[in-house]
């Protein structure tokens, strides 16, 4: 399928995908989570791809909100399946079997903060600029952004950023645990590709797994987690990696994996 906002390149098993749309600085608007639904379900079904890098156009903007000229014209109800829409798409990032790399290359504003919190994890360029504006326009994040970042640093933290609107620079974010690394702009993607390269070069089966036991655990008791982990670590002796991959470290020898 063939999409008018988004660039898709597959290379040794790394998927890039591109928000191209650098006019509007790549904001979020019906038509584009259309499309990123779609491409996102091809590219989990896609045995050729191990890992997802995002990333937005330009070196401006990773996603610079919501399409506000749109929103603006909303109803109750619109706003609201609108904000459905976009979770939507945030929650299938979370439930791909593969990772999902945000590369925010500049603004990650509102919508696109939300968009890069979706993924697994967060590399950005130190020009990068991230929060959420929204209660400057009057609304919340609607996108699933109170519920990530409060998950992910906590309540305080999260309360400060959401409820003043203000932006942080990514060394900031990095020092409160939004972002893991930051990179000058022009070493961005490049680092995001050989960390994905790396996890490509791994047991694709097992990465899944990992997803899957992380993002479930946190909504367990730890007991319980520890419990859902030891039955997951079970099934994956069923599988050809797994026999690939110490049969590999048994004969010195470097491991093959299929995904099976």
């Amino acid at each position: 399928m063939e999409y008018s906002n988004l660039l898709v390149e597959i290379t040794e098993g790394v998927a890039t995908l591109v928000i191209n749309s650098p006019r509007t600085l790549n904001a979020l608007n019906s038509k584009l989570l259309t499309e990123l639904e779609c491409v996102l379900y091809e590219l989990n079904l896609d045995e050729s791809v191990k890992v997802v890098i995002l990333t937005g156009a330009g070196d401006k903007a990773f996603v610079a909100g919501a399409d506000i000229k749109e929103m603006s014209m909303m109803s109750s109800y619109e706003g609201h399946q609108f904000g459905l829409k976009g979770q939507r798409v945030m929650m299938l990032i979370e439930k791909m079997t593969k990772p999902v790399i945000a590369a925010v290359n500049g603004y990650a504003l509102g919508g696109g903060l939300e968009l890069a919190l979706a993924c697994d994890f967060i590399y950005a360029s130190d020009k990068a600029k991230l929060g959420f504006p929204e209660v400057t326009l009057g609304v919340i994040p609607g996108f699933g952004g109170t519920q990530n970042l409060a998950r992910l640093i906590g309540p305080n933290k999260a309360n400060e950023l959401i409820f003043s609107g203000k932006m942080i620079n990514a060394e900031k974010a990095a020092s409160w645990g939004i972002v893991n690394e930051v990179f000058a702009p022009e070493e961005l993607l490049a680092k995001a590709k050989e960390t994905a390269t790396l996890i490509a070069g791994v047991g694709t089966v097992a990465v899944g797994y990992g997803k899957n036991a992380i993002a479930n655990g946190l909504n367990m008791t730890k007991e319980d987690g520890f419990k859902y982990e030891a039955a997951l670590f079970g099934v994956l002796f069923s599988t050809d990696d797994q026999k690939e991959g110490m049969g590999a470290f048994v004969e010195k020898r470097k491991a093959v994996f299929t995904g099976k």
